[in-house]
């Protein structure tokens, strides 16, 4: 059984590391089927090993039905057919840790599939059984019940609630899911659903996994008297959770992630719990990273902070003051598998959350090049701070947001739930290009590819980049290099006086200097390490540069 590398006490890896999210049906596909697996996941790592990158992200791989893309889990145990067997999860642990890369399984905890074993044993178990107690069943509304419990939406549109049938025909209750029909929300006020989980998290850590990443760890928990909750049925969720908020951000959560560190705790090698916890403000977050509790959790208010010099400054205090003041460390991301990729969403006048498409619901469409220029400087700002940084498979490579998917080939959930179809998410999630000329662009030996691939990728393709001075990839394997052999990590942060839409910060012997103006500006002359785009004696508009300080 593949194990860990021990870390000494003093230095925590995941303090300061870099961790790459694969997307696992996206990545690369060695069975031919146009859906990627964990066998091509583990013939590139060494992509991964080489980009410089600590540690991956596996999003689940489990089984499931693959209603939400394997976000609903019908064996937490067991590797779902479509992406390979128990044996290549084994495999791919062993060969990430020879490359001395650390592994993150995601585990999914506010619900399952519809099809787990457990909830249908709480279908045919009755009204009353202890199995129905696993799950969030009520009885509806009205004189014959027929009405949902409350008013509470889906994450992917309509409803929160869909009313069983009995096994002698009669309408029953209600079960919640807070997301797809076919994913009932567990009730985590059982003792039976937490001694379940801890089997889960230690089945996964004695095949050698490095960590967790909690599928929405702010949502576990649920007002007991479930009241109703108004909330836009456009953005279907209030992710942005007030302190009264029925199912997202509650305190009752917290109990729950201290048995869960306890757990890592008593494991050798510092392995480490990262929180999904969509909440507001950052004070309130870092309570799900207090000592005693999760490792990290991501920073989604500094992922959705617009590009500009004064708010993105204050995100930046703002998070270091409240990790801080817990003695945590800050996580920076700018895209995952959830959201528009950062080179396109930082390029559109309005905040779009649920995707970019074609037709009269899309948004103007960004400049690719013009584009790709703001993400590069904006990663060169995040993988220059102090703390841990999270980067989404295809970022090293410059992907630009897909677009052009026609409706028929769409697969997100979202789409298909929401009354004027909202896109959804297809559009982070195509399969990365890997060789310029092959079929699929080498993420596929058939051509065949899950979500349609634009053809203009080429350009973008790891084997076009690879070695070229200049392009996204190597800019990215420099500043991973550059952040590791300067120690900016761990260091602290200093700004410097700057001029209107201009940042300007040192962290370690590194000065950093951000352009957000329309107009070129004067550099210091001194050496420069790296730059989002050539400086000539002036920074450009849209361009960050680290120099020798």
């Amino acid at each position: 059984m593949p194990t860990s590398t021990p870390t000494p006490v003093s230095s925590p890896w995941w303090r300061t590391a870099v961790i790459y999210q694969v997307y696992p049906r996206s990545f690369a596909d060695a069975s031919g089927d146009g859906v990627g697996d964990l066998p091509g996941i583990t013939s590139r790592l060494k992509h991964l090993a080489d980009l410089g990158v600590d540690a991956v992200w596996l999003s689940p791989f489990y089984r499931s039905p693959q209603n939400d893309a394997g976000y609903d889990v019908s064996d937490y145990c067991d590797v779902d057919p479509l992406f390979g067997t128990l044996d290549d999860a084994d495999a791919l642990i062993a060969r990430a840790h020879e490359l001395g890369l650390r592994i993150i399984v995601d585990v999914v905890p506010n619900h399952s599939s519809s099809e787990h074993p457990w909830f249908q044993e709480a279908l045919a178990a009755g009204p009353g059984s202890p199995e129905r107690d696993r799950y969030i069943f009520r009885e509806g509304r009205g004189a014959d019940g027929s009405e949902p419990p409350n008013n509470w939406l889906s994450m992917f549109g309509g409803p929160a609630w869909t009313r069983i049938t009995e096994a002698d025909g009669r309408p029953g209750p209600w079960y919640l899911h807070l997301f797809d029909a076919t994913q009932p929300d567990f009730d985590w006020t059982n003792p039976w659903v937490a001694d379940r989980f801890d089997e889960v998290l230690r089945f996964w850590f004695d095949r050698g996994a490095d960590g967790f990443r909690i599928d929405v760890a702010h949502g576990l928990a649920k007002a007991p008297s479930l009241p109703d909750f108004e909330v836009d049925p456009r953005r279907t969720g209030g992710e942005w959770a007030p302190d009264d908020h029925p199912y997202w951000g509650r305190a009752e959560v917290h109990p729950i992630w201290r048995r869960w560190r306890a757990i890592a705790d008593s494991y050798d090698g510092d392995r480490a719990l990262v929180a999904e916890a969509w909440v507001t403000p950052l004070s309130k977050l870092a309570r799900w990273v207090r000592r005693d509790e999760l490792h990290q959790a991501f920073n989604f208010g500094y992922l959705m902070t617009a590009w500009d010099a004064v708010e993105l400054r204050a995100v930046i205090d703002e998070s270091l003051a409240a990790f801080e003041g817990v003695g945590a460390p800050s996580t920076w991301v700018l895209s995952n598998h959830d959201t528009i990729r950062h080179p396109f969403r930082l390029s559109v006048a309005e905040q779009l959350p649920h995707g970019i498409g074609i037709g009269p619901k899309s948004a103007d469409r960004p400049d690719e090049s013009a584009a790709l220029a703001r993400g590069r400087a904006a990663t060169l700002v995040m993988l220059a701070l102090p703390g841990s940084a999270y980067l989404y498979q295809g970022e090293e490579l410059g992907l630009p947001e897909a677009i052009d998917i026609p409706d028929e080939a769409r697969q997100d959930p979202t789409w298909w739930r929401t009354p004027d179809g909202v896109y959804g998410r297809d559009g982070c999630r195509v399969p990365l290009p890997w060789e310029a000329d092959a079929p699929a662009f080498g993420f596929s030996l058939t051509g065949k590819s899950w979500l349609p691939q634009p053809a203009s990728w080429t350009k973008y393709a790891a084997s076009a980049q690879a070695g070229v001075a200049g392009s996204t990839l190597e800019m990215y394997r420099s500043a991973l290099r550059l952040r590791r052999e300067h120690g900016l990590g761990q260091a602290r942060i200093t700004w410097n006086e700057s001029i209107e839409d201009v940042l300007d910060f040192t962290v370690n012997d590194v000065r950093v200097i951000v352009n957000m103006s329309d107009t070129e500006v004067p550099l210091p002359r001194t050496e420069v390490l790296l730059a989002s785009a050539s400086p000539t004696g002036t920074l450009a508009h849209d361009t960050t540069v680290w120099l020798r300080a």
